[in-house]
């Protein structure tokens, strides 16, 4: 009788214990970042903490360096539900997030804590519809693009003339307006055609030095942050897999993201800080633009928002629409502006 009601107790066990694992749901999060960029690092941190909260009942595993999907194919790999979760920025999809592709502008974004409660604003304000086929769960941004060379300081708009520069979205809008040529390479190929000399520099985040190891082979960096225009990031979810999900677990995520989302912003300061350091270490230059050559810089770009303007208006949203949301953004910059020299918050520019 006894051995008859141990094995019952085992024939239990194992029915309950596969019943529960079966019952786990399981996401898969797609990010491009090797797996030692702090994008890596803290969005691990950001499965670890929500696994621990969901008590079991989900499993994010997180599958950076691009080894479920590169980074121009995240929109839509989650679209499709290639992954649950993905981390990816608009300029790599450009004319999927239309709207969004504002943060991309030259506006004056002096650092990615101000431009990622920005972008936040932003969205929480006008809603795009072009995120109606998604559930979003976070938008920040990298840290103010700047111009960075392999092998030839660029001090003035003359010397920019011709180079062949890295840049992708409506960036690469900015450096032919500067006299550049754009050539849009994926993040993951830039440190080769840099070292190759197949392209002569990189518009982008200073960051991009230590995080992507490219201080190692560029030599000189413009700091024509004054410019201001920044990678829009966004961490989004497949709709029918959000849907699926109880209420209480979907109320756990979203308040967990939005409670996460002020340590994306804060380590993307921390890791451009990082990046200049890095980058002297290195031998790198950087040349503060005066203020008279920074005026004609942003004297040049002028034209990228009025292309902006002009392609919304053309997919149907009005010229007060578009102005509307200009003025908006203007007016958030100056306001978190204010927030960041409040709280602090250490900052690679002094603006």
């Amino acid at each position: 009788m006894a051995r008859k009601t141990v094995l019952w107790v085992f024939v239990f066990l194992f029915l309950f214990s596969t019943y529960s694992v079966a019952d786990v749901i399981k996401l898969k999060f797609a990010n491009f970042f090797p797996p030692m960029h702090m994008n890596s690092i803290l969005m691990g941190q950001f499965c670890e903490e929500l696994n621990k909260k969901l008590a079991g009942k989900v499993v994010i595993t997180q599958y950076p360096g691009g080894t479920l999907l590169t980074a121009p194919k995240i929109a839509g790999g989650v679209s499709t539900g290639i992954a649950d979760i993905g981390l990816s920025h608009c300029a790599y999809s450009r004319g999927r997030f239309p709207v969004m592709e504002i943060m991309e502008l030259p506006l004056g974004f002096p650092s990615s804590w101000i431009a990622s409660h920005v972008a936040n604003d932003f969205y929480d304000k006008f809603k795009p519809k072009e995120w109606d086929t998604y559930h979003v769960l976070m938008f920040s941004t990298a840290p103010p693009n700047v111009l960075m060379t392999q092998s030839k300081q660029v001090k003035n708009l003359e010397e920019l003339q011709g180079l062949k520069i890295r840049s992708t979205g409506r960036i690469a809008d900015i450096v032919k307006a500067l006299g550049g040529t754009p050539m849009p390479l994926e993040m993951a190929d830039l440190y080769d055609a840099l070292r190759r000399g197949v392209i002569d520099g990189n518009m982008g985040p200073i960051e991009q030095m230590k995080g992507w190891k490219v201080g190692e082979v560029q030599k000189y960096t413009t700091a024509s942050w004054k410019v201001g225009s920044v990678f829009a990031f966004y961490v989004i979810m497949n709709k029918s897999k959000w849907n699926s999900l109880p209420p209480d677990v979907q109320k756990v995520i979203s308040d967990f993201s939005k409670e996460f989302n002020e340590r994306w912003g804060a380590g993307w300061n921390r890791i451009d800080i990082e990046g200049i350091d890095f980058f002297k270490k290195q031998g790198g230059k950087i040349l503060q633009l005066s203020d008279a050559e920074s005026a004609r810089w942003v004297k040049k770009v002028e034209p990228v928002i009025a292309e902006y303007k002009k392609d919304l208006m053309k997919k149907g949203y009005t010229s007060a629409d578009v102005d509307a949301w200009l003025a908006y953004v203007k007016d958030r910059i100056e306001y978190w502006k204010g927030q960041e020299k409040i709280k602090k918050i250490p900052t690679a520019y002094q603006y």
